[in-house]
């Protein structure tokens, strides 16, 4: 994998907090932490992508006539045949 150099700055707050990350053990340099914080954010950001595409979609479906037990079964069944239940 090839690596980019960059120079950020920090506040003394937040160079305090990293350095109190790596002394946790937790990581072995600056660059570890602010690493690990990008990745958890691009996750999270995929994450509430998917929300919104799924809520999207609820909205484009439209109004169901099922009702509120049959929908309840119908999920109950899913996850019962994906063995999540």
């Amino acid at each position: 994998m090839t690596t980019i150099r960059k120079n950020i700055s920090f506040t003394p707050q937040q160079d305090e907090w990293i350095k109190a990350q790596i002394a946790t053990g937790s990581y072995n340099s600056d660059s570890e932490v602010v690493c690990d914080l990008i990745r958890k954010e691009q996750e999270r950001n995929d994450k509430f992508i998917a929300l919104k595409m799924a809520i999207q979609e609820g909205f484009d479906s439209g109004i169901s006539t099922r009702t509120v037990p049959q929908i309840m079964e119908e999920v109950e069944n899913r996850l019962r045949d994906n063995g999540e239940l």
